[in-house]
């Protein structure tokens, strides 16, 4: 017959397969938890990075589009084209828009 502690041993040997099978599966999970927080620091600091890149390039678009539609308005001016009716409309854009930079800087 078995003592109470062999009975015991008896009784938790399958439980104990199943404890250490579950603390390895969360010792995988965990350990895929850990990486995967690496994984997402590293794509949210490039994120972050193509972010700035993204905004650099804007920028330089607004200037290259800025300085086409200036030299389209200056070739407008000097060949004297049929266009002159665009052409003024633009000048009076422009007029426009400096005098509400100079109703800005007086408030």
């Amino acid at each position: 017959m078995l003592t109470l502690c062999e009975k015991n041993l008896v009784m938790t040997d399958p439980n104990s397969d199943l404890i250490i099978e579950l603390k390895d599966k969360i010792n995988k999970l965990v350990a895929q938890y850990k990486g995967l927080k690496a994984e997402v620091k590293l794509l949210e600091e490039e994120k972050g990075r193509l972010a700035g890149q993204l905004e650099l390039v804007n920028n330089d678009y607004s200037n290259l589009e800025q300085r086409f539609n200036n030299l389209k308005l200056t070739k407008d001016l000097v060949s004297g084209s049929s266009e002159a009716g665009d052409t003024k409309k633009r000048i009076n854009q422009i007029v426009r828009e400096i005098d509400k930079c100079i109703a800005l800087l007086n408030r």
